[in-house]
């Protein structure tokens, strides 16, 4: 099942992977019941069976939110992973979209 979430990942970013300025790696890699990517060895992004999820700064996550997003939470009871929201599926789809909040997930995570 996870190979299935990491070829789904891997598949989603390349378009991204092709745009990044040199000196950012973005390698995908198994991530539990899922999969994760990783900027320069910085998680930055998982997808898993909650979904699509970035980590961002607090205003983008609020924007987000504001369009549909959620905090990410791997299980009903869990508590809240900081830092993190799942995007709603209409921007989860739409390339030009998730290649911009990509881009953000990269850049916060990178010093």
């Amino acid at each position: 099942m996870a190979k299935e979430y990491l070829d789904r990942l891997q598949a989603m970013l390349d378009p991204v992977v092709a745009a990044l300025p040199a000196g950012i790696t973005l390698i995908c890699k198994h991530f539990f019941s899922g999969a994760a990517a990783y900027a320069n060895g910085q998680i930055c992004i998982t997808l898993t069976p909650v979904g699509l999820a970035m980590k961002l700064p607090e205003e983008d996550r609020d924007a987000l939110i504001k369009e549909g997003a959620s905090p990410l939470r791997y299980f009903p009871k869990a508590p809240v992973k900081k830092d993190y929201v799942i995007l709603p599926q209409g921007l989860r789809d739409d390339a030009a979209q998730r290649a911009l909040w990509v881009g953000r997930a990269i850049a916060y995570v990178l010093p």
